[in-house]
């Protein structure tokens, strides 16, 4: 896995990296929308039946009542077909977190790749990737509001996109659509719509920065395992060369700070492991980076490091923050 992220993240042009994250959120945003009505997995509230790629899942309830099958077969088969795969998942989903952090967040999260999309679109519209930040001069000097519109219509749009696709994979896709398509949803449908639709437009509008750093369970517990791991997957900054810093500008970032502005979630790369706790491992700093120094024809200061150079980097930063920190007041005796 590290060797595909740092061939891509070296490779020339330096958005090769972003270019490939792109084809794994488009396909696993593709995956979410689709995995409902091609039965990959939903469960369906009218028959109580879960659907697992294309097929009927169960556990031998149903042969235990009919007295088809002893208790002893059925208690193997919850453990075989539920309990273990569970935990297989889980345990695979926190490795990777463990090592890389989280790899999931910034790589295949729909949530995710449509923050990166609202991100860009209410950049043009007023300068800024949040609401509650304040523009830099350049972007505000290159923002248009005729993107308003564009931004409040995307943000409705997948607001219902999100709450339809939530539904479908609670009731039979099929006839969801035939409901949708013919006008006839039931209030029990319209309503869900209706709700869901409101909440996440306003998610999507205000809050899509605040969900994936504080209110996302799945990017918690990531990061959380992640933070537990001072061999995981790290940002390193070359201090050495870092007055280069000083000319770092790209077409995105004419005032400079190329990577804190390339950043989704407004971290800033360049500090401690443990001030870039919600970091989605997603790369944009690295590209940055490397746009800006290649204009004069040096490699970028940033770059992934794992393993031990992982906490080499950590000790590194923690003994230079150590040392540019003021020394504590003494008390008069």
């Amino acid at each position: 896995m590290l060797s595909f992220l740092r061939h891509a993240a070296h490779t020339h042009p330096s958005l090769s990296l972003q270019r490939r994250r792109l084809l794994c959120q488009l396909g696993f945003f593709a995956l979410f929308l689709l995995a409902p009505a091609l039965d990959l997995l939903r469960f369906d509230l009218t028959e109580t039946q879960l659907w697992v790629l294309g097929q009927r899942w169960t556990l031998g309830l149903d042969a235990l009542r009919a007295g088809t099958r002893s208790a002893p077969e059925v208690a193997a088969g919850l453990f075989w077909r539920a309990l273990l795969p569970a935990l297989v998942l889980v345990a695979a989903f926190l490795a990777v977190a463990w090592r890389w952090g989280r790899l999931y967040c910034g790589w295949l999260c729909p949530h995710f790749s449509l923050v990166e999309g609202l991100n860009a679109v209410l950049r043009r519209a007023c300068g800024r990737l949040s609401l509650w930040e304040r523009p830099s001069a350049a972007d505000a000097a290159r923002a248009d509001a005729r993107w308003w519109p564009v931004f409040g219509l995307l943000c409705l749009g997948f607001g219902f996109v999100w709450a339809f696709t939530l539904l479908s994979y609670l009731l039979p896709p099929a006839r969801l659509w035939a409901h949708l398509l013919a006008g006839q949803l039931t209030l029990g449908e319209a309503r869900f719509l209706g709700v869901a639709t409101v909440v996440f437009t306003l998610e999507f509008a205000l809050a899509r920065h605040l969900f994936c750093r504080f209110g996302c369970a799945v990017g918690l517990f990531q990061s959380l395992v992640w933070m537990a791991n001072p061999r995981g997957m790290v940002v390193a900054f070359r201090r050495e060369r870092a007055r280069d810093c000083r000319g770092c500008h790209t077409a995105a970032a004419p005032a400079g700070s190329a990577c804190d502005v390339g950043c989704p979630l407004r971290l800033h790369p360049r500090h401690l492991k443990r001030m870039m706790f919600a970091c989605v491992q997603c790369g944009r700093c690295l590209s940055a980076c490397q746009t800006s120094q290649a204009r004069h024809g040096q490699p970028p200061l940033l770059t992934w490091q794992v393993d031990a150079d992982a906490v080499r980097e950590t000790l590194r930063q923690r003994r230079e923050a150590l040392a540019h920190s003021p020394p504590p007041s003494q008390e008069p005796h």
